[in-house]
């Protein structure tokens, strides 16, 4: 009777308690870690690209407003149907297939010759991206045994922020051999050219992958299970679970304060700090997303240990209350300091704060989830990007009022920081769905 390993490793391999076991699944971190990167070069391009566009184009703030709602709201509907397909036909076909389209309308973004081009270019370019991290998070959920999965989430959020963080100070480099036409077509090759890589290395099962040895298998678990097609999303368990709805509320609120870091943060740096040169504010740029990536690496080294004494539950808790706290105070800091960088240092620490709540989120999806582990934390993108999409417009329309400033909009983002943070005391970020049935039962 078949094993189900390929035949050379069911003959020849020695059993599995005498094998060290092998290390495919870093391959798939790494797969994660470069396409993170990839994503949010990609999405964060435009924000520092923004003012020569708008010359260029002849666009108002009001305007490119639409362009940068265009892409959060395409990616908030379409996070639900990505990670759909991801439980129902796997990771790899959609990774493949999204990719590749976000990246042809990442470089047709350089070829937009209006408003009307421009939306549609970001439009299309959020419904590829949408599909990204519920199918790396449904990778992972089948790759990783459980103890991993956090510290996975946590390496992956650091290198998305990371990717995001540098992105400013590498338009301004491009910037200075192309324009940003041009430069929108070699940032969408790089997604290329990661699809065909993947495509030919990863399985949506590791039994079926020739770098897993039996032992490396055995480590798995029962993440194996989550492998399968599974088209039928329990929708109403989850519209009847408070858990899942406060997960949602949480994200929107966090994701409604961190689109600023990536839309308007290069304009507010320029206006607050008119003083200063391109490269200073580039690098002024940088911080909220670099401190970002260290509060999600933080989060996923420090929650292993920390769980072994209070529990996985209570952990996950805690880092997200303590984040999102911080996050409301270091940004109503932000609006004291006048300092150029001790300012942004406090943006940065907001932001890390940020990212302190994100890896135990989405680890909560997975472990919540089970095997609908995309559908589920695509739910939770998609709530977190209808914050996104309405945060940039919220924006333009504050600075408009009589007496509207930047400040106000930072005191704002500090108060849906606040609410986000209250919604961690009721969340249960461990029982699976199936199991919250039985205890209901």
């Amino acid at each position: 009777m078949s094993s189900g390993l390929p035949h050379a490793r069911a003959e020849c391999a020695p059993p599995a308690h005498e094998q060290r076991p092998s290390r495919a699944r870093n391959r798939v971190i790494f797969f994660a870690i470069t396409l993170s990167i990839i994503t949010y070069i990609d999405r964060v391009c435009i924000s520092k690209a923004a003012p020569q566009m708008m010359e260029e184009l002849g666009l108002t703030k009001d305007q490119m407003s639409l362009a940068f709602a265009a892409f959060a709201w395409s990616y908030a509907l379409f996070e639900i149907p990505g990670g759909w397909l991801g439980d129902k036909i796997g990771p790899r076909l959609v990774l493949m297939r999204v990719v590749i389209m976000w990246s042809i309308f990442t470089a047709l973004t350089g070829w937009a010759w209006g408003l009307a081009s421009l939306v549609v270019c970001r439009f299309l370019f959020g419904m590829g991206e949408a599909g990204c991290f519920p199918n790396l998070t449904k990778a992972f959920t089948i790759w990783l045994p459980q103890g991993e999965r956090v510290r996975a989430q946590g390496i992956m959020w650091m290198s998305a922020r990371w990717g995001g963080a540098f992105t400013p100070l590498l338009v301004v480099w491009v910037l200075t051999f192309m324009t940003w036409r041009w430069a929108f077509v070699t940032f969408g090759a790089l997604g290329v050219v990661w699809a065909y890589f993947f495509f030919r290395w990863f399985r949506d099962n590791p039994r079926q992958h020739p770098s897993v040895n039996a032992a490396e298998l055995a480590l798995l678990g029962e993440a194996e299970k989550n492998a399968g097609s599974h088209g039928d999303v329990p929708w109403a368990k989850f519209l009847a679970s408070g858990t899942v709805w406060l997960l949602w509320l949480q994200y929107f609120c966090m994701a409604y304060s961190w689109y600023f870091y990536i839309t308007w943060m290069p304009t507010y740096v320029d206006e607050r700090f008119p003083s200063l040169g391109e490269w200073d504010r580039a690098l002024l740029n940088c911080i909220p997303l670099f401190f970002g990536g260290l509060g999600s690496i933080f989060c996923g080294l420090v929650s292993g240990p920390i769980s072994r004494s209070l529990g996985t539950a209570t952990t996950r808790r805690l880092m997200a209350v303590i984040g999102l706290i911080g996050a409301a105070a270091t940004l109503v800091l932000a609006t004291k300091l006048e300092n150029p960088l001790f300012a942004m240092l406090a943006v940065g620490l907001a932001s890390f704060g940020n990212d302190l709540a994100m890896p135990g989120g989405w680890g909560a999806c997975m472990d919540v989830g089970g095997k609908y582990a995309g559908s589920l934390s695509g739910s939770m993108n998609m709530m977190g990007n209808l914050g996104g999409g309405v945060a940039p417009i919220v924006v333009t329309w504050v600075l408009g009022l009589p007496g509207g400033s930047w400040d106000i909009n930072l005191y704002m983002f500090a108060g849906v920081y606040l609410i986000g943070a209250v919604c961690w005391f009721f969340i249960d970020p461990v029982t699976p769905l199936e199991a919250q049935d039985q205890c209901k039962s």
